[in-house]
């Protein structure tokens, strides 16, 4: 295992560029699986997650390049679609559960593990499973995932929750069903549009994708394409919001500024000046900062994967901020964590409301902080960054699962960050 090892109290300056978003590249994966021609895929983040699913691809017959952010697929030779053995290592990726929807769709059944992914809370996904019945596949549900079709066909689906991974997942599905299906309360996130774009230029025909209704008209079959992935919308605020909470002033390049509308809303309600312009957002932050009220809810609301860092600028805001979490019931726990070094939080016992209060300054000197989960990690990492003395962050390999480079692109911007192997130290 590795940790980090953070000397705070460093402001950050210059510019950061932003990669790939985690969350559409891993479904696009999915989606080139569904053809048997090659697909290049540029700005794919070389995170942990991407990895993992690489791995299972290739365990399963697909060929796989991948280089300076350039991944090819070549998935001609996929044969295998019975992935109960351990060995595939589902249960530690969340978004293995789209190959599911590539399984059905390409090869009409498939078997696969129930996902991993981070621990926070229960994320079933009995949306997928519901979708795919409506399209006329049979599901198994036990201790693996089965789903069978003699060919699926066209439906109407109404998501209870506008689930990303439902979304994401039946329009994989559906793109090589027979007829029409109709997508009701889709989720509406820019990852939607992205593996939706992809799809269609893969050959595929939807329309609607980015709104609640998306409509998915099967094609008999898919070619391979070219495609470049949009910027990552939670790595874009995640510096943004390091570059608040120290006091500095940064420019986030290669993003897109409309997606952040929700993060920079609340920037200006907590009085820190955000500039953009076509694809830069610059952050420019000093204190005092006004405490704010922030409820998580799906796009264009507060992402839930954001609001874990944002608590690092509650925490150094005047006055009383608070926190609920719509999305997921057990995403508090790490306000614990920053207690270690100086937070005035208190969970309610509805595990989903938080309140915090503002203190003039951390101390995170000799503390050692436990990594619960990505965004958690993300949100120890910047405390640590405005903290007194030197914080030692431990389970980082969370981290890695979704942001390319952390600390050299800190350290690049003037944080002192080093990363340790823990056997060693």
């Amino acid at each position: 295992m590795e940790s980090y090892l953070i000397e705070g109290g460093h402001k950050l300056s210059g510019e950061v560029s932003i990669t790939g978003a985690k969350n559409a590249v891993l479904g696009i994966i999915a989606a080139a699986c569904l053809s048997d021609e090659v697909s290049t895929i540029e700005n794919v983040p070389h995170i942990q997650d991407v990895y993992k699913f690489i791995e299972i691809i290739k365990r399963i017959g697909a060929k796989v390049q991948f280089n300076n952010n350039v991944l090819r697929i070549d998935p001609k030779g996929i044969n295998q679609t019975d992935c109960s053995d351990q060995a595939y290592n589902f249960n530690k990726l969340r978004a293995s559960y789209y190959l599911l929807g590539t399984f059905l769709g390409r090869f009409n059944g498939g078997k696969v593990p129930r996902p991993g992914g981070c621990a926070i809370g229960d994320r079933k996904i009995n949306l997928h499973l519901d979708g795919f019945r409506q399209l006329g596949a049979k599901v198994d549900d036990n201790v693996m995932i089965t789903v069978k079709s003699s060919g699926l066909k066209g439906g109407d689906i109404l998501l209870e929750f506008p689930s990303v991974g439902a979304t994401i997942n039946l329009m994989i599905a559906a793109s090589l069903a027979k007829g029409v299906t109709h997508i009701s309360n889709a989720a509406k996130e820019p990852h939607i549009v992205d593996v939706a774009n992809f799809l269609n230029r893969m050959g595929a025909k939807i329309r609607g994708a980015g709104t609640e209704d998306i409509t998915i008209t099967g094609v008999d079959k898919l070619h391979g394409t070219e495609y470049s992935v949009i910027p990552d919308q939670i790595e874009t605020g995640t510096y943004m919001i390091a570059a608040a909470a120290t006091e500095s002033d940064i420019v986030i390049k290669n993003t897109i500024p409309i997606h952040m509308k929700s993060l920079i809303d609340v920037f200006k309600q907590m009085g820190i000046p955000v500039e953009t312009n076509e694809d830069e957002i610059y952050v420019m932050a000093k204190r005092p900062f006004k405490a704010v009220q922030v409820s998580t809810a799906p796009y264009p609301g507060f992402p839930t994967d954001l609001q874990q860092p944002l608590a690092v600028l509650m925490i150094l805001a005047d006055g009383q901020s608070r926190i609920k979490e719509n999305i997921f019931e057990s995403r508090l726990g790490y306000l614990n964590e920053l207690k270690k070094i100086g937070a005035k939080a208190k969970i309610y016992d509805d595990k989903k409301t938080a309140t915090i209060d503002g203190v003039n300054e951390l101390n995170g000197d000799e503390v050692e902080l436990i990594t619960p989960d990505l965004r958690a990690g993300a949100a120890l990492v910047i405390a640590a960054l405005v903290s007194d003395g030197t914080t030692r962050i431990k389970d980082i390999h969370y981290i890695d699962r979704g942001y390319e480079d952390f600390e050299e692109k800190l350290n690049k911007l003037g944080a002192k960050v080093a990363r340790l192997d823990d056997e060693v130290v």
